[in-house]
């Protein structure tokens, strides 16, 4: 019987029992260059409860943390918060070995259940905000659906005031700790924030919603467990305090020049455009895309106020990097952002045109017409790329200032 991997307590009832990912770097086109966590809890009350499972060929570990504490067979109730298959890719087998009493999912998560496993496994629904006693424990669920499925929700555990909040307030960061406290706190905000902008954010007016709603239900919250990362056990408030701010898409006094380059011409004129922002006070971030994955430029766009792009033009279209990591963006839906395109051509230059479209389609709010310049950017050129860059910042200035 394989104990090799053991379970970390995390309350007088709760243990998690998930599993580390150390090698993962692509998350459905997320970079994870740090790993994830596949986060599953055991609540060890008169009668044991599972609260979701892990990637499937992660099962092991998950049944080996579990048998440090209990033998799997004894698990009474299995609760999927979310069905998404790092969460739910081994939950056929584990019901088969466990032979539970009741699996519990909202709705949408039954039906997604039976849709990814073809199945005719008997599902307890529960409501939002249906309280459930199970054994001594009670049990409250509350519909999330949008964050970032239909099915999601979260379970509070009333006994021990702890939140299993599916993939919200989560972060991909593989660790041999388990808590925030153990960890590095600039590392997580910023794979907390990372998350956000990649997962979340074009889900951000539900967030809000969900936010005011944990708000009046004024939850007594201890320890927030996502189904990724740490678990927060000091100030879980921190986290929700940060999801506030981020869902209102308040932007700061930052820019970003996103660019790639074929021979170094549009290189040129985006270190000139980042010269002549930076000159006017602003914070500015220089992304090419040989350097930036496309998840690291969602992340610092979560907070920026400007986004400048630029595209050499390769056979009459944006340069293949470029066209990725916009629509990768595009898809994320940011909000209360001022943008511009720039790029340098031969022959035809249509990279800025497009690159136009691309922000009046995501909603950003084009602050200047584009510029482009012919072949390699000359000391004239340049300059012209500095004063862009000054009249982008003066634009943002006095929007951003109150009349």
């Amino acid at each position: 019987m394989n104990t090799t991997y053991q379970a970390v307590r995390l309350s007088d009832r709760v243990y998690w029992v998930g599993a580390i990912d150390w090698t993962i770097r692509n998350f459905h086109g997320y970079l994870t260059s740090r790993g994830t966590t596949y986060n599953a809890f055991l609540v060890m009350g008169e009668r044991i409860v599972l609260v979701d499972t892990v990637k499937h060929p992660f099962k092991d570990e998950m049944l080996s943390r579990i048998r440090s504490v209990v033998d799997p067979q004894k698990i009474d109730v299995v609760i999927s918060n979310h069905t998404e298959m790092d969460h739910s890719g081994c939950l056929p087998e584990v019901l088969d070995l466990a032979r539970p009493q009741t699996l519990i999912a909202s709705a949408q998560g039954a039906q997604a259940l039976k849709d990814h496993y073809h199945w005719s496994q008997d599902t307890k629904v529960i409501e939002d905000e249906e309280h459930l006693t199970v054994g001594n424990c009670g049990f409250h669920f509350y519909e999330t659906r949008m964050l970032h499925w239909p099915d999601s929700m979260f379970t509070y555990l009333e006994n021990d005031r702890l939140l299993f909040s599916s993939d919200a307030f989560g972060m991909h960061l593989a660790s041999s700790n388990r808590f925030d406290d153990q960890l590095d706190s600039g590392v997580c905000m910023r794979e907390a924030a990372k998350y956000y902008a990649n997962i979340l954010l074009p889900f951000s007016p539900l967030v809000s919603k969900l936010l005011q709603k944990i708000n009046q239900l004024n939850l007594a919250i201890d320890i927030i467990a996502p189904d990724h990362g740490p678990i927060y056990r000091t100030q879980p408030q921190r986290i929700i305090n940060h999801y506030t701010s981020w869902c209102r898409q308040k932007p700061s006094d930052k820019a970003l020049v996103v660019y790639d380059t074929m021979w170094q011409s549009t290189s040129m004129m985006a270190g000139a455009i980042g010269e002549g922002l930076a000159g006017k006070g602003l914070d500015v971030k220089l992304l090419h895309l040989d350097a930036s994955h496309r998840s690291d430029v969602a992340m610092e766009l979560l907070d920026a106020g400007l986004l400048v792009v630029g595209s050499p033009t390769l056979n009459n279209q944006l340069y293949p990097s470029i066209a990725d990591a916009m629509t990768y963006i595009k898809g994320l839906r940011p909000k209360n952002k001022l943008g511009c395109a720039f790029g340098s051509y031969g022959w035809s230059g249509e990279a800025v045109k497009h690159l136009e479209q691309h922000l009046t389609q995501m909603g950003v709010e084009l602050a200047h017409e584009g510029l482009k310049i012919k072949y390699v950017p000359n000391s004239e050129d340049l300059i012209q790329c500095r004063d862009l860059g000054v009249r982008l910042a003066n634009r943002f200035f006095e929007q951003s200032t109150p009349s």
